[in-house]
């Protein structure tokens, strides 16, 4: 996944780099991709709250939906499966480009701060922050999901 956040994060995430060769991925130069779907956000900024339903019939519900540049959305994600789903924003090409790698490396779960992992009957939270106007994708990348159609938009006015 083609994100660079910054110092901090990559402080952050550096614990991770040194054991998981999808973290190495993660942190290699493509800052474009960042700026281009938004930044984390911060909880207690939350301008919206989204209830994002995971299901195994691979869709999200819902599956479209449009905010304000500069909107900082709360994602509740509920894993209604019996199956692992993951919500992770991102570009079209940078989404395509991790669904392929996670076909190699099956069983990957996420920490970093665009994508959340969620275990069947759990809930997890995403906050992202919506900086600039276009369109923001999210997907599931679980190996068979992305390509089965488990894709959703964010669409920035």
């Amino acid at each position: 996944m083609p994100f660079v956040f910054g110092a901090a994060s990559l402080a952050f995430a550096a614990p991770a780099v040194a054991d998981d060769p999808h973290a190495m991925h993660m942190q290699h130069g493509h800052g474009g991709a960042a700026t281009a779907i938004g930044e984390p956000g911060d909880d207690a900024q939350a301008t919206r709250t989204v209830d994002v339903d995971m299901r195994d019939t691979m869709r999200f519900s819902p599956a479209t939906l449009t905010v304000r540049r500069g909107d900082t959305v709360r994602f509740v994600v509920t894993n209604n499966g019996k199956i692992r789903h993951e919500m992770t924003l991102g570009t079209a090409a940078s989404l395509a480009e991790h669904a392929k790698m996670m076909q190699q490396m099956p069983g990957m779960s996420h920490a970093e701060p665009n994508a959340v992992t969620v275990d069947p009957g759990e809930r997890k939270t995403l906050v992202w922050h919506f900086t600039q106007p276009g369109t923001v994708e999210f997907a599931c990348l679980e190996p068979g999901h992305f390509e089965a159609g488990m894709r959703g938009v964010v669409n920035v006015r």
